[in-house]
C-alpha cells in the first residue's frame, strides 16, 4: 500500500469520508513536516537539531509515513548538519509530495 493510500485510509477512519477534511489534514501534515525539516536545516545547536528531528519523526509516525519516520529518527541521532542525513530526510519528504 502506498503512503497516499495509507494516509487516506487512516484519515478517513479518523474523520470519516469527508474528502475536503482529509485534504486539509494532508496539507497540514505536509506543511508541518516541511517546517520541521527547515528547523533541522537552520538548527544552531545540537539540541535544536535533535528536537526538530524527533518532532518530524513523531509527526511522520502519527500519519503512517514510515520512510520519513525512519529518516527523521536517523537524523535525530546524527551529528547536526549531516548532509547525507538531510538528503535522506529531503527524499522522504519528496516522496510524500509527488
Amino acid at each position: 500500500m502506498s503512503f497516499e493510500q495509507a494516509l487516506h485510509t487512516s484519515l478517513a477512519a479518523a474523520v470519516g469520508d469527508d474528502q475536503a477534511l482529509v485534504a486539509e489534514l494532508r496539507g497540514a501534515f505536509l506543511d508541518s513536516a516541511t517546517r520541521h525539516f527547515d528547523a533541522m536545516r537552520r538548527a544552531s545547536s545540537d539540541a535544536d537539531w535533535r528536537e526538530a528531528g524527533l518532532r518530524l519523526k513523531g509527526l511522520a509516525a502519527s500519519f503512517g509515513a514510515t520512510s520519513l519516520m525512519a529518516e527523521a529518527g536517523r537524523a535525530a541521532e546524527a551529528r547536526r548538519g549531516d548532509a547525507d542525513v538531510l538528503a535522506g530526510v529531503e527524499r522522504g519528504l519528496a516522496v510524500l509530495t509527488l
